[in-house]
């Protein structure tokens, strides 16, 4: 089986080893810190590890599982060690501004986005299967090697994740709304109730809250740089999904300024309605 580099042994890149571990490939790690090298052996991520960039040179393909601002950086500094035909893929959120950059790097080059996490990060908390039933997006271009799609393909569908295949484009615009908008929308609702003036009845209403709260404001309490890096990189999608937010959320205030109950209760009914589209597919994962 072919063997399988994973650069970066955080939450993804560690869950990325385990799997891969598990599933018989020769698995080897490359992190920045001795003490991450070290975890990674002990709890069986990887079956060889190093600080050492010129280790992926055995691999026949490399997962980039760094920091969204770190990865062109790192490509660079890979891309030396790695075989004519390796292939070379990241799990980046955003995909339109790297994809170019990284192809222009590395003929093997394919965007990949595993949408599966969690509020901690950290090889620590990395798990087995961590993927399964989660979408997994490869952004090929019109450049990308038929071959080298159907073999990354593969790997995915090990992994028992959804497979989706689009532009890089369409992926930042279809996560904007998804993923990085939900993000600053759950932030806003913690800034937002953090303004309430009156001490006591800031601690009454963080006593009430309960899991209508707590699963609307999830997403707010991530790790700030990866929230950071979202707005960063995919700017222009997530402004237009601002802009739209705020002008339902505007609807919905002018709606209640003006007592218009049925037509709030229309919204709602629209709102209620589809909602499924979005979630039934994953309470079935």
């Amino acid at each position: 089986m072919k063997p399988i580099a994973v650069v970066g042994l955080g939450l993804i890149g560690g869950s990325l080893g385990l799997d891969f571990s598990r599933l018989g490939y020769r698995v080897l790690g490359v992190a920045r810190r001795p003490e991450t090298v070290e975890m990674a052996m002990e709890r069986g991520v990887v079956h060889q590890a190093s600080t050492d960039l010129s280790l992926v040179a055995e691999a026949d393909v490399v997962f980039l599982c760094t920091p969204i601002d770190g990865v062109v950086g790192v490509a660079q500094q890979v891309v030396p060690h790695l075989k004519p035909e390796a292939i070379l893929t990241d799990v980046s959120s955003v995909k339109g501004s790297l994809v170019p950059d990284l192809a222009a790097l590395w003929p093997h080059f394919i965007g990949g986005h595993p949408m599966a996490g969690k509020a901690e990060a950290g090889l620590a908390v990395a798990e087995a299967h961590l993927f399964r039933g989660r979408p997994y997006v490869l952004t090929p271009t019109e450049e990308t090697s038929p071959q080298d799609l159907d073999t990354l393909s593969e790997l995915v569908d090990q992994l028992e994740a959804r497979r989706f295949i689009c532009f890089p484009a369409d992926h930042d615009r279809a996560v904007a709304w998804i993923s990085h908008l939900p993000v600053m929308v759950s932030s806003s609702l913690i800034q937002a109730c953090q303004q309430e003036p009156n001490p006591e009845l800031l601690k009454l209403a963080q006593a009430l809250a309960s899991s209508g709260f707590r699963d609307t404001s999830r997403v707010g309490g991530g790790v700030p740089e990866l929230g950071t890096l979202m707005a960063r990189y995919n700017r222009e999608a997530l402004l237009s999904s601002i802009a739209l937010y705020q002008r339902q959320l505007g609807q919905i205030r002018a709606l209640v300024e003006v007592e218009d109950w049925d037509g709030l209760h229309h919204f709602l009914a629209q709102t209620q309605a589809a909602r499924p589209a979005y979630i039934d597919k994953m309470d079935e994962a």
